[in-house]
């Protein structure tokens, strides 16, 4: 497990659960199409113009209010990505939890990219959807560049539910200097592999994965990622955070890779829950993460 020097728990403690109050206020100019005010934090809804994608694309951040005081303006604060299900989008995670309220006296921003239905994967089949190569070489550049970011690993992490779980472990896997801890809730991490999928998901793999034989099933296996790896490699992986309900359909898959972690000795918390594969879930277990990540050592503010 990488050694991380910063404490988040301070910040979770101090969380104002009750007095936070928002209100919108008219857009603002350039990239920055939305501002919401809460108790002291901020929340925007930015643009991003993705050359990877060729498209117009959006994000959430949510800047603490330890940020945006004068007392803090030559100090750099660690970041959270958050990454969404298929079928959904950038604003989901402030939409359909109190993610704004758990977010509120804490000493890290977070970030909601947008990523379609795209698996967080360079498409096989799609040659604008590069929707892994867009996250690592464009939404985290562009965060360091427009914040105050500890612009290293030890101050990043990433998680994700379902679709988002996958990605965000498969980035902890493939991309492990750029991530100290990463986590999944409900995660669908058996996309790639080569097993039937309900009528749901077979379009999206289908267009992501491409065919069962194809290069990109196999890169981005993150079962294959871990049995692959070298000793060396594995010393390298971020602290790795899984949590599955127990009537969710992606529980056995979550157990198995539990049991590959275990058998690998990969560091990590595993969790088995009552739940399903919903947002009543997702937003119990958002709040569990963010305590794992303080007690792993993942926090505040460098000056």
């Amino acid at each position: 497990m990488k050694k991380v020097f910063l404490i988040l728990a301070i910040a979770l403690l101090s969380c104002s659960w009750n007095a936070q109050t928002v209100r919108r206020v008219a857009a603002v100019s350039g990239t920055n199409l939305r501002v919401v005010d809460g108790d002291g934090l901020q929340v925007q809804t930015l643009e991003l113009n993705s050359k990877l994608l060729k498209r117009k694309v959006f994000f959430t951040v949510i800047l603490p209010a330890e940020y945006l005081s004068p007392s803090a303006s030559g100090r750099v604060f660690p970041v959270i990505y958050l990454l969404h299900g298929l079928s959904g989008h950038f604003d989901n995670w402030t939409g359909k939890t109190s993610l704004v309220k758990y977010f509120a006296g804490m000493n890290a921003i977070a970030v909601i990219p947008e990523g379609a239905d795209g698996w967080y994967t360079d498409s096989a089949t799609k040659a604008d959807d590069k929707f892994e190569s867009y996250i690592v070489e464009e939404v985290v550049p562009e965060v360091d560049h427009r914040y105050r970011t500890i612009r290293e690993g030890r101050g990043r992490s990433i998680a994700g539910l379902s679709m988002g779980g996958y990605g965000a472990i498969k980035f902890g896997l493939k991309y492990p200097d750029m991530f100290s801890i990463v986590g999944s809730f409900s995660g669908a991490f058996d996309a790639p592999l080569k097993t039937e999928k309900s009528d749901f998901l077979r379009p999206s793999i289908a267009s992501v994965f491409g065919a069962d034989t194809s290069k990109t099933r196999a890169e981005n296996d993150i079962f294959s990622l871990i049995r692959n790896a070298s000793q060396e490699r594995i010393k390298s992986f971020p602290f790795i955070y899984l949590d599955c309900g127990t009537d969710d359909l992606f529980f056995t898959i979550n157990r198995e890779f539990d049991a590959l972690l275990v058998e690998k000795k990969v560091p990590h918390e595993f969790r088995e829950l009552p739940g399903k594969h919903d947002w009543e879930y997702w937003d119990r277990q958002i709040q569990e993460f963010l305590r794992v990540a303080a007690k792993n050592g993942f926090g505040t503010s460098d000056k």
